[in-house]
C-alpha cells in the first residue's frame, strides 16, 4: 500500500485520471478531509473539493505501486 497526494484541478484531468486507473486491477482510494471515495468513481470524484490536493492511497504491493505512480506522474503534487 502507498499513499501519494495529487490533483485534480480540472474536468479532464478528471476524465484522464480515471481512464488511466481503471486500467489496473488494483483498488485506490481518495481521501479528502473525512470522505474516503473509490478512486475509479468519476462521480465520486466531483463530489469532493477539487481545489485542494487529494491523497490517492494504492492498494497494491511495493514495485506494483511503484510503476503506477510512475504513471500517475503528471497528477502527482
Amino acid at each position: 500500500m502507498k499513499t501519494v497526494t495529487i490533483s485534480l484541478n480540472s474536468i479532464e484531468k478528471v476524465k484522464t485520471f480515471v481512464n488511466l486507473i481503471n486500467r489496473f486491477d488494483y483498488d485506490f482510494d481518495l481521501v479528502s478531509g473525512r470522505y474516503v471515495i473509490d478512486a475509479k468513481s468519476i462521480m465520486g470524484i466531483f463530489s469532493l473539493d477539487l481545489s485542494k490536493p487529494i491523497n490517492l492511497t494504492i492498494h497494491a504491493d511495493g514495485e506494483s505501486a511503484d510503476s503506477i505512480v510512475k504513471e500517475l506522474a503528471p497528477y502527482l503534487v
